[in-house]
C-alpha cells in the first residue's frame, strides 16, 4: 500500500498551490487532484502549466491554469480571483512559490536580496492574507475549515552555505506562519508550515550526483536524500478536515538532515 493510498480525503476542496509549474509545487497539484481536490495550479508563466493541467485532466480530475506573480499584490488578487470563478471558493491554500540567488553574503547584490525576499516572504505573506480573507468571507470562523500551509525548509532551522537569502526567508517563513496561526485561530483557519530537506527534483538530480553533491548526501545522518513523494501524507493531511485541530505547527520533514 503507498503512502498516497492511505491519504485525507479532499474531495470537498478546492486547493490552490502557488510556484505550481515545476518541483514540489507539481508534485504537491498531482497529489491532492488523486486525492479528489479541485486545484488551482498558480505560477507567473500559466503557459507553462498547460502540460500539468492537461496530465491532471487525462487522469480524471479537475484543474485550473492561474497566472499570478506572488511578488506582486494585485497579481495575487487576481489570481484568486481567477481560481474562484474557475473551481469554487478556495479552501485550502499551499504557499509553495519560492526562489534562490546562491551567494556569500559579501557577494550577492542588494537587488537581487531583496528579489528573494519578495517571493519567500513577501509573497508568501500576500498569499497567506489573501487567502484569509477570502476564507473569512466564506465562512471559516463558523466551519473551521480553513487550511493554509506555508513552505519552509531546511533552512529554516539550519544554516545552509552561501544561501544567506534563502536561510534568512525561510527562518521568517517559519515564524510567520505561527503568528498567522495564533491571529487566525478564532477564524477558524489553521496555519502550518512544512520544512523539507534536501530533496531529489528534475533540477538537482544531476548536481547530487556530482562529488560534492555525493558528499553532501554523505553528510547526514541517514546519508541519503528525499523524494518528493515523501511529503505527501503530512501535506495532504494539513490540508484537509483531519488536521482540524492542528494550528501553528512546524514540521521537520527532512529524514534528520537538520540534526
Amino acid at each position: 500500500m503507498t503512502i498516497l493510498s492511505q491519504a485525507p480525503n479532499l474531495s470537498n476542496r478546492t486547493v490552490l498551490i502557488t510556484g505550481a509549474s515545476s518541483g514540489l509545487g507539481a508534485h504537491f497539484a498531482k497529489a491532492a487532484a488523486k486525492t479528489g481536490a479541485k486545484v488551482a495550479l498558480a505560477a507567473r508563466r500559466a503557459d507553462r502549466l498547460e502540460s500539468l493541467a492537461k496530465e491532471i485532466e487525462d487522469g480524471g480530475g479537475h484543474v485550473a491554469a492561474i497566472e499570478m506573480d506572488v511578488a506582486n499584490e494585485q497579481s495575487v488578487v487576481d489570481g484568486f480571483d481567477a481560481a474562484e470563478k474557475a473551481l469554487g471558493p478556495v479552501a485550502s491554500v499551499i504557499a509553495n512559490a519560492g526562489m534562490n540567488v546562491p551567494s556569500s553574503a559579501l557577494g550577492i547584490s542588494l537587488d537581487d536580496f531583496r528579489k528573494v525576499v519578495d517571493v519567500n516572504l513577501v509573497g508568501v505573506f500576500a498569499t497567506a492574507r489573501e487567502a484569509a480573507k477570502r476564507m473569512i468571507a466564506n465562512g471559516s470562523r463558523e466551519s473551521g475549515d480553513g487550511r493554509i500551509l506555508l513552505i519552509g525548509s531546511v533552512g529554516s532551522h539550519r544554516v545552509l552555505d552561501k544561501l544567506v537569502a534563502y536561510n534568512t526567508t525561510k527562518a521568517a517563513v517559519l515564524m510567520m506562519g505561527k503568528a498567522l496561526a495564533k491571529e487566525w485561530a478564532s477564524k477558524g483557519i489553521n496555519v502550518n508550515v512544512i520544512c523539507p530537506g534536501w530533496i531529489e527534483t528534475e533540477l538537482n538530480s544531476e548536481w547530487l550526483a556530482t562529488e560534492p553533491g555525493q558528499a553532501l548526501i554523505g553528510s547526514f545522518p541517514r546519508k541519503r536524500v528525499m523524494q518528493p513523494a515523501d511529503l505527501e501524507y503530512m501535506t495532504l493531511f494539513l490540508l484537509s478536515d483531519a488536521s482540524a485541530k492542528i494550528t501553528g505547527g512546524g514540521f521537520e520533514l527532512d529524514d534528520a538532515q537538520s540534526l
